[in-house]
């Protein structure tokens, strides 16, 4: 008799002759990963342990593996897709190349953190600051806007990073909320007053060395080197604006199935995972310091409670990460 295969008993395929089961193939699923790379690296360990299914991270940034994904269509190898900020996010959902999420994975999470659409979901939220040196700016200076920082009174006072991804989810969030003839005069205001650094750290950084007296970046960089030794933010302090100001935006990091992926069951697994109490309690005790958006899991508590930011309602699957680019190059900071 051949050794093909004869027959299956509970489940398990038999060979003839051999008498023994074939071990099944181990399932692997590829993510795309633009969030942070060692707060990745503990996700996917904890998922594999749990799960079994093991996972290959392709690391970039979020509109660099968005377009990636977009270029390569159904032939993408990508499973999963999880970024820092949520117009990537919209890049691909606007092209139908997500999977509806299932309802368990949606349901973990609050409306203002998922798309309207139900193809994506938050895994991690990061708020909207300005970072400000406690001797050039005393706090009774603090603009009450972020709006206000086009103002003629803070030309040379402010620093921001316009090539980042973080920054331009900002300014997506300014166009939501106040529209495109306002963001452009925004952004005007920011290219003649403003100071361009190349990261949120490095604009820290010369907020802390009293280079300007502010920067727009995310809270997460302050609390971060605040939880260490404090080198590059001793003499900064965080502004939170609050009142629904745009300045006060909490951007959603999302997590989507590739409608196109060969695991999808195993795909389904993986978000359900980020955004689920397991993979919640690894962001809230990782150094990420980032927001939680499972309401079942708090925060690191060494962050402000995300009730009080006074975020404004935006959905996060309109924030138009193309147009955005667009604007600020016409603003002459692209």
């Amino acid at each position: 008799m051949s050794r093909a295969v004869v027959g299956v008993v509970a489940g398990v395929l038999l060979l003839a002759g051999c008498g023994s089961s074939a071990p099944p193939e181990p399932v692997t699923v590829t993510l795309y990963n633009a969030q942070h790379e060692d707060l990745a690296q503990e996700w996917v360990q904890d998922f594999t342990a749990r799960t079994g299914v093991r996972v290959e991270m392709r690391n970039g940034d979020d509109s660099e593996l968005a377009n990636q994904i977009v270029a390569e269509g159904a032939a993408s190898p990508a499973d999963v897709f999880i970024t820092e900020n949520s117009p990537a996010m919209s890049l691909v959902s606007d092209r139908g190349m997500f999977a509806p999420l299932e309802p368990a994975t949606l349901g973990q999470v609050p409306p203002e953190f998922r798309s309207a659409q139900g193809d994506w979901a938050g895994i991690a939220a990061r708020s909207t600051v300005l970072v400000y040196n406690r001797t050039l700016l005393p706090a009774d200076q603090l603009p009450r806007s972020i709006m206000d920082l086009a103002g003629p009174e803070w030309q040379g006072r402010v620093g921001f990073p316009p090539g980042g991804a973080d920054f331009q989810a900002i300014v997506s969030a300014v166009a939501a909320t106040r529209g495109e003839a306002a963001t452009q005069q925004w952004l005007q205001g920011l290219k003649n007053n403003g100071r361009l650094y190349q990261s949120n750290t490095a604009t820290m950084r010369a907020v802390n060395a009293g280079e300007i007296p502010a920067g727009i970046i995310y809270h997460y960089y302050w609390s971060k080197d605040r939880a260490e030794a404090g080198a590059n933010s001793a003499n900064a302090e965080l502004h939170h604006f609050g009142g629904q100001d745009p300045g006060a935006f909490v951007s959603t990091s999302g997590g989507g199935v590739l409608r196109s992926s060969d695991t999808p069951a195993e795909a389904q697994m993986l978000v359900r995972y980020l955004n689920g109490p397991d993979g919640q309690r690894v962001l809230a005790n990782s150094t990420a310091l980032e927001y939680t958006v499972n309401p079942a899991v708090p925060s690191n508590p060494r962050l402000r409670p995300i009730a009080e930011l006074g975020a404004p309602p935006i959905d996060p699957n309109s924030l138009d990460g193309p147009r955005t680019v667009q604007m600020m190059q016409q603003a002459g900071l692209l």
